[in-house]
Protein backbone atom coordinates (compact mmCIF):
# COMPACT_ATOMS: atom_id res chain seq x y z
CA UNK A 1 0.00 0.00 0.00
CA UNK A 2 0.67 3.61 -0.84
CA UNK A 3 1.26 5.67 2.85
CA UNK A 4 -0.09 9.27 2.33
CA UNK A 5 0.32 11.91 4.18
CA UNK A 6 -1.90 14.98 3.76
CA UNK A 7 -0.87 19.02 4.62
CA UNK A 8 -1.72 22.72 4.44
CA UNK A 9 -5.18 22.72 6.13
CA UNK A 10 -6.61 25.73 8.51
CA UNK A 11 -8.59 27.84 8.64
CA UNK A 12 -9.73 30.82 6.00
CA UNK A 13 -12.33 33.16 5.42
CA UNK A 14 -15.03 32.63 2.62
CA UNK A 15 -13.51 33.50 -0.73
CA UNK A 16 -10.11 33.17 0.13
CA UNK A 17 -7.80 30.34 -1.04
CA UNK A 18 -5.75 27.10 0.38
CA UNK A 19 -3.28 24.78 -0.88
CA UNK A 20 -3.39 20.95 0.19
CA UNK A 21 -0.21 18.39 -0.60
CA UNK A 22 -0.61 14.90 -0.21
CA UNK A 23 3.10 13.42 -0.20
CA UNK A 24 3.63 9.57 -0.96
CA UNK A 25 6.29 7.56 -0.24
CA UNK A 26 5.55 4.95 -2.68
CA UNK A 27 8.44 4.84 -4.85
CA UNK A 28 6.14 3.93 -7.90
CA UNK A 29 3.82 6.52 -7.29
CA UNK A 30 4.12 7.62 -11.11
CA UNK A 31 1.86 4.71 -11.70
CA UNK A 32 -1.09 5.39 -9.59
CA UNK A 33 -4.34 7.59 -10.42
CA UNK A 34 -4.67 9.98 -6.99
CA UNK A 35 -7.81 11.58 -5.74
CA UNK A 36 -8.78 14.06 -3.19
CA UNK A 37 -12.12 13.82 -1.03
CA UNK A 38 -13.77 15.52 1.63
CA UNK A 39 -15.99 14.17 5.11
CA UNK A 40 -17.97 16.57 6.82
CA UNK A 41 -20.11 14.74 9.70
CA UNK A 42 -22.87 13.02 9.28
CA UNK A 43 -22.32 13.02 5.41
CA UNK A 44 -20.65 10.29 3.45
CA UNK A 45 -17.34 10.54 2.23
CA UNK A 46 -17.47 12.28 -1.30
CA UNK A 47 -14.75 12.53 -4.15
CA UNK A 48 -13.25 16.28 -4.96
CA UNK A 49 -10.90 15.56 -7.78
CA UNK A 50 -9.00 13.23 -9.09
CA UNK A 51 -5.74 12.70 -11.65
CA UNK A 52 -4.73 10.06 -13.59
CA UNK A 53 -1.35 8.06 -13.27
CA UNK A 54 -0.15 10.33 -16.50
CA UNK A 55 -1.57 13.85 -15.08
CA UNK A 56 -3.01 14.17 -18.27
CA UNK A 57 -6.40 13.77 -17.07
CA UNK A 58 -8.33 15.16 -14.31
CA UNK A 59 -12.05 14.83 -13.19
CA UNK A 60 -13.81 17.45 -10.61
CA UNK A 61 -16.82 17.04 -8.72
CA UNK A 62 -19.60 19.55 -9.94
CA UNK A 63 -19.45 21.58 -6.83
CA UNK A 64 -15.96 22.47 -7.20
CA UNK A 65 -15.79 22.92 -11.16
CA UNK A 66 -13.81 26.21 -12.06
CA UNK A 67 -12.63 26.76 -8.18
CA UNK A 68 -10.54 23.60 -7.42
CA UNK A 69 -7.45 22.41 -9.52
CA UNK A 70 -5.39 18.88 -8.77
CA UNK A 71 -1.96 18.31 -9.67
CA UNK A 72 1.13 16.38 -9.31
CA UNK A 73 4.61 15.89 -9.35
CA UNK A 74 5.38 12.61 -10.00
CA UNK A 75 9.38 13.48 -9.43
CA UNK A 76 8.79 14.38 -5.86
CA UNK A 77 6.30 11.88 -5.38
CA UNK A 78 3.04 14.54 -4.33
CA UNK A 79 0.07 15.84 -5.54
CA UNK A 80 -1.60 18.71 -4.85
CA UNK A 81 -4.96 20.70 -4.40
CA UNK A 82 -5.38 23.88 -5.40
CA UNK A 83 -8.49 25.61 -3.52
CA UNK A 84 -9.80 29.11 -4.47
CA UNK A 85 -13.26 30.94 -3.80
CA UNK A 86 -13.51 28.53 -1.16
CA UNK A 87 -17.10 28.44 0.07
CA UNK A 88 -18.49 27.43 3.94
CA UNK A 89 -19.95 23.94 2.42
CA UNK A 90 -16.57 23.42 1.12
CA UNK A 91 -15.57 22.62 5.07
CA UNK A 92 -14.22 19.65 5.74
CA UNK A 93 -11.54 16.93 6.15
CA UNK A 94 -9.55 16.20 2.75
CA UNK A 95 -8.16 13.09 2.12
CA UNK A 96 -5.86 11.82 -1.01
CA UNK A 97 -6.31 8.26 -1.94
CA UNK A 98 -4.38 6.07 -4.52
CA UNK A 99 -6.20 4.11 -7.21
CA UNK A 100 -5.78 0.64 -6.31
CA UNK A 101 -4.56 -0.29 -9.17
CA UNK A 102 -1.56 0.60 -11.89
CA UNK A 103 -2.25 3.02 -14.80
CA UNK A 104 -5.57 4.58 -14.15
CA UNK A 105 -7.44 7.53 -14.80
CA UNK A 106 -8.89 8.85 -11.25
CA UNK A 107 -12.42 9.68 -11.56
CA UNK A 108 -15.18 9.56 -9.19
CA UNK A 109 -16.01 5.86 -10.30
CA UNK A 110 -12.51 4.64 -9.90
CA UNK A 111 -11.44 2.00 -6.75
CA UNK A 112 -8.91 3.93 -4.11
CA UNK A 113 -7.80 1.78 -1.69
CA UNK A 114 -5.33 3.76 0.06
CA UNK A 115 -5.86 6.99 2.14
CA UNK A 116 -3.98 9.68 3.82
CA UNK A 117 -5.42 10.47 7.42
CA UNK A 118 -6.50 13.65 6.10
CA UNK A 119 -6.20 17.38 7.14
CA UNK A 120 -9.26 19.85 8.25
CA UNK A 121 -9.82 22.49 5.94
CA UNK A 122 -12.57 24.94 7.94
CA UNK A 123 -14.62 27.96 5.80
CA UNK A 124 -15.85 30.47 7.78
CA UNK A 125 -18.58 32.85 6.22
Amino acid sequence: QVQLVESGGGLVQAGGSLRLSCAASERTFSSYAMGWFRQTPGKEREFVAGISWSGRSTYYADSVKGRFTISRDNAKNTVSLQMNSLKPEDTGVYSCAAETTHYGLGHHGSDFGSWGLGTQVTVSS
